[in-house]
């Protein structure tokens, strides 16, 4: 018959658990550091062996395209698809962009630094790099951030148009908001209503969450509050846990009125003074919607509030197309 364990036994049966499986996770994240520390030196110095032998030094090759083609078919015949001539291309337009080897941020992977070689300005590629590693996204995540130029979209939200080298640092609620906010991972056609758009981010909740940034939990959709015996149903209800606050996003499916802004003044001022703790900082409102209308905003809006208002858009847009809505927003 089996003994039965006592309360103790379980106790430190868990406890040896626990510890034998973080020593497992840390031993298997060091080695998963060290090869990929290993593969960004191999590729680097190949960028800089390429550079250095087809180019000398100077901006321009002295040699054609042959010589790199023959270097790549002998390599990729003794080592692989790893050596194609794209990919001698990459790593030589790698060795370029990152020309000091110490500079180099390990902890993020080769699939990432090829999202990041996409970025000509070294400024923004700084900032991309190093809030990849501060909001932890995959390269698919961080490709997309690029796609949907996150780096404007909060330049222009920020009070003092800038960002800061270490990524996007959450001091204030300002430093949450984006304007304009990308959705274009919603399956949604032409003809939509607002409860629509609602069921759609909560089928999409996780990129949703990416698409608001750092430290957002949700708390729930359309989570019931009592004023004067009528019942009210905000939108979305999440916790920033950098600001210590709850936030409340309201979604209009056209362009934003009076009305939609008393309206969730109304639920912020409901979740000051009834659902908020005394540890908590004041709950921001984000008033998202297809338009908005800048006359209306100006007057409409609290001033010195913690309510917002931006657009969505339903598709990446171009550089061209995201200028153009910067200059609608001012």
């Amino acid at each position: 018959m089996e003994k039965v364990k006592t309360f103790n036994e379980k106790e430190l049966e868990e406890k040896m658990y626990k510890e034998i499986k973080e020593l497992i996770e840390n031993s298997r994240r060091r080695a998963y550091e060290a090869v990929n520390t290993i593969l960004l030196d191999l590729y680097w110095h190949i960028g800089e062996n390429i550079v250095n032998n087809l180019q000398n030094g100077e901006k321009r090759a002295k040699y054609g395209t042959n010589l790199i083609n023959n270097v790549s078919s002998r390599l990729s015949k003794q080592y692989g698809k790893n050596f194609s001539v794209e990919s001698l291309r990459r790593m030589r337009r790698f060795y370029t962009m990152f020309p000091i080897w110490s500079a180099l941020l390990t902890k993020l992977s080769w699939s990432q630094y090829l999202e990041l070689l996409k970025v000509k300005d070294e400024n923004i590629r700084n900032f991309y790099m190093q809030e990849c590693i501060n909001s932890r996204w995959g390269y698919r995540e961080l490709g997309r951030m690029i796609k949907s130029h996150l780096y404007e979209r909060l330049l222009v939200s920020k009070e003092d148009n800038k960002l800061a080298l270490q990524g996007n640092v959450i001091n204030t609620s300002r430093d949450l908001i984006k304007d304009p906010y990308v959705l274009e991972f919603l399956n949604l056609n032409n003809d939509y209503k607002e409860k629509d758009l609602e069921k759609e981010i909560l089928n999409h909740l996780k990129n949703f969450l990416l698409e608001l940034g750092k430290g957002f939990a949700f708390i729930g959709s359309e989570i019931k509050i009592k004023i004067d015996n009528r019942n009210y149903y905000p939108d979305l209800i999440f916790y920033n846990n950098i600001l210590n606050c709850y936030v409340i996003v309201e979604l209009k499916i056209g362009t934003i009125t009076h009305k939609d802004i008393g309206q969730i003044n109304m639920y912020v001022n409901y979740y000051d003074e009834k659902i908020k703790k005394e540890a908590d900082k004041p709950t921001i409102g984000i008033l998202l919607a297809k338009e908005k209308s800048k006359t209306v905003i100006k007057y409409a809006l609290p001033k010195n509030s913690e309510i917002y208002a931006s657009k969505y858009l339903l598709h990446l847009p171009s550089k061209e197309e995201l200028i153009r809505e910067v200059e609608n927003i001012k």
